[in-house]
């Protein structure tokens, strides 16, 4: 392949040691009727595809702790989604729709939805050029009185812009949110959001605010799943990765070096941290999310072996796994991590990350992988890949003789490589 220049300015020397991958290899046909577009009537009814050396069977997702290794850990993601939909009706008619992104002012997610008068935040807007007002109005009925929320269009790049909200009464914008949001579902479902999605696309432990688009393989989690889980003894530890609209984002193009990763940030506790490094056994991610916190985890750690002193939170940009050579092994690497938490009395590691894990990528923490069954050439399916070699199309092409349910309300996955 010919070094090319990518968006990012890569280096001729860098863009050698980006894996020669090629998008249009990771197509496969998805008929409509496969994607599901509403959750089965009870989570863990869903079928589990159980792949494990090369070998595949069915089962249901009730009956997921039969099939994890022995000593093994799981791993998985606790955002919430929020209502990141807002949607202002103008005196004309024209709608315009204006969907949180990230936050700029402040960047916090905890301190931005505890903000009680103002805030900014990074938004697409839909339909922006019929916003010519100075600002817009909604106003949101709560529970004893009514709220004013008014939204302003600062500046604006690449499809984006900053919109700052302003709101009366001295409600948090997080209390604003849950009335006047809408939960944002993916564009393929192809329908408005339900009061079903309220409920059904969260995962049942999920808890911290952020996310834009849920982390799906942990919405096959039941109450009777985690009854099972805590029987046998497995850990589980929690980490937050916020997702990001760009994991909807195709891969276009020839040349995988030319897509652009979306950021996405993430956070874990040092007790989480510490029980991370003391496991022993199979390392479980549930969801590609988390896969990408952990990687990203090691590389940080690495890193952090030049005894240099990082910019803080940390930040893993989308190449450098391909451009770092280990120097430490993942326990190190994870110990580093908490000796630099030690250092700086810190309780929670915060961080974001737009690594792209494709195939030829060399996993460092993860050992085993659930996960739902996703777009053709997505980003998802090449750490799919990345993740059980050229064997992934003989699992999706199981999935679809077998009936399975495809993306985010669809069915699941156990993948032991």
């Amino acid at each position: 392949m010919n070094a090319i220049q990518s968006p990012y300015g890569l280096p001729p020397a860098i863009q050698k040691k980006i894996p020669a991958v090629q998008p249009e290899e990771y197509e496969y046909v998805l008929p409509p009727e496969k994607i599901a577009r509403y959750p089965l009537e009870e989570r863990d009814r869903s079928k589990l595809l159980v792949y494990q050396k090369g070998e595949i069977r069915n089962a249901r997702f009730r009956d997921l702790t039969n099939y994890l290794p022995g000593g093994c850990m799981l791993v998985r993601n606790d955002t919430r989604v929020i209502r990141a939909r807002l949607l202002f009706q103008k005196p004309t008619g024209a709608r315009i729709e204006v969907f949180l992104l990230d936050p700029v002012d402040p960047p916090d997610y905890q301190q931005v939805f505890s903000c009680t008068g103002s805030c900014r935040w990074k938004c697409i807007v839909g339909n922006a050029r019929k916003w010519k007002e100075k600002e817009l109005t909604l106003e949101i009925p709560m529970q004893q009185d009514t709220c004013t929320l008014r939204a302003e269009k600062e500046t604006g790049a690449e499809g984006t812009f900053h919109v700052r909200f302003r709101w009366t009464r001295g409600y948090s914008f997080g209390e604003v949110l849950d009335r006047a949001g809408v939960i944002p579902i993916p564009p393929y479902l192809q329908r408005e959001t339900e009061d079903i999605d309220a409920e059904r696309y969260q995962t049942i432990y999920s808890r911290i605010p952020g996310s834009v688009a849920a982390p799906t393989a942990g919405l096959h989690f039941t109450e009777s799943v985690d009854t099972s889980v805590r029987e046998k003894k497995i850990p589980v530890i929690s980490l937050t990765l916020h997702v990001g609209a760009g994991t909807f984002k195709p891969i276009k193009g020839k040349d995988l070096r030319s897509h652009a990763m979306h950021t996405e940030h993430f956070s874990l506790t040092k007790p989480a941290l510490e029980k991370l490094y003391r496991h022993t056994g199979t390392t479980v991610a549930v969801g590609t999310t988390s896969v990408r916190t952990l990687e990203s985890l090691y590389w940080i750690g690495n890193s952090l072996a030049e005894k240099k002193e990082p910019e803080y939170p940390f930040h893993l940009e989308q190449w450098d796994a391909y451009n770092a050579a280990p120097k430490v092994s993942a326990k190190q690497a994870l110990k580093n991590l908490l000796g630099w938490l030690d250092r700086h009395g810190l309780e929670r590691l915060e961080g974001s990350t737009r690594i792209m894990i494709v195939p030829g990528y060399p996993f460092r923490v993860v050992n085993g992988l659930i996960t739902n069954f996703h777009m053709p050439r997505s980003s998802l399916i090449l750490l799919v890949a990345a993740f059980t070699g050229n064997d992934w199309r003989k699992i999706y092409q199981h999935a679809l003789k077998e009936g399975y349910r495809f993306l985010s309300y669809g069915d699941s996955s156990l993948l032991l490589p």
